[in-house]
């Protein structure tokens, strides 16, 4: 009888145990299906603007050919794909590629469409508010929230070094290592210094004013953005560049 008894047991554990294995397994096929079509929906959604938007004005051509790295670099990670975070990875190279997408058709006059859902790589970096001219190094740096003549290259928002970056309109991509003037990293961080620190550009600023008017003034934008457990992404976004775009060894970061 006490055999029996065991017998039973045992097998109600491994029934369990059965059970619960399949389920966890239909749960993690279900949760790569949705990740795997949310990013192939955001992936398409890019592909149909990258195809459809032209325009001869550098402002717009430099946004076109941003969004269509970013195309090419999110094909590529979807189709490389095993994981729920490298699908996550691919989406954000999608989104990041929309938002140079969405620069283009501002720089075209035309409606930029609805907005996208927050980078996670722009997460508390903000946006620029009025216009910038400092000189670094010999050289003069311009920024603003708009495209125009002197500013034609977009930057949707990032971190430089460590340092966050608004998105807004730069004259030069000044965060490319390799193009940044020549300058390297350490002239990078000046550019960003001089750009962004209102205490280190205008003469006649203290630390906290400048900092309340100037780097701040897209901070605020960015409290709350975006964050989807940035702990995981972080491992698989390290290699990478968000997304093959302006973040990593394969793009602007």
């Amino acid at each position: 009888m006490e055999l029996l008894l065991v017998i039973v047991l045992v097998g109600l554990v491994v029934g369990a145990f059965v059970w619960w294995r399949r389920e966890s397994a239909a749960r993690e096929a279900r949760s790569l299906a949705d990740v795997r079509a949310d990013a192939q929906r955001w992936y398409e959604r890019l592909g149909g603007q990258v195809m459809n938007l032209h325009g001869d004005a550098p402002a717009v051509r430099q946004a076109l050919v941003d969004a269509g790295e970013r195309y090419n670099a999110a094909g590529s990670q979807l189709e490389q794909a095993r994981s729920v975070q490298q699908y996550r990875l691919a989406r954000e190279t999608a989104l990041e590629g929309l938002a140079y997408a969405r620069a283009a058709r501002i720089a075209l006059g035309i409606d930029p469409g609805p907005e996208l859902p927050p980078l996670l790589a722009a997460e508390g970096t903000g946006e620029l508010t009025r216009e910038r001219q400092v000189e670094v190094q010999g050289q003069t740096f311009k920024a603003g929230p708009q495209p125009g003549r002197d500013t034609p290259y977009y930057y949707p928002g990032g971190r430089y070094q460590g340092r966050p970056v608004p998105a807004g309109w730069y004259s030069t991509p000044w965060w490319k290592t390799a193009l940044g003037a020549g300058a390297g990293v350490l002239g990078g961080m000046l550019i960003a210094d001089a750009l962004f620190s209102p205490a280190f550009a205008d003469p006649g600023y203290g630390y906290e004013a400048g900092y309340q008017e100037g780097f701040s003034d897209g901070a605020d934008h960015g409290d709350g953005a975006g964050g989807e457990g940035g702990g995981d992404m972080g491992a698989d976004m390290g290699g990478g560049d968000f997304g093959g775009g302006d973040f990593g060894g394969g793009g602007d970061f």
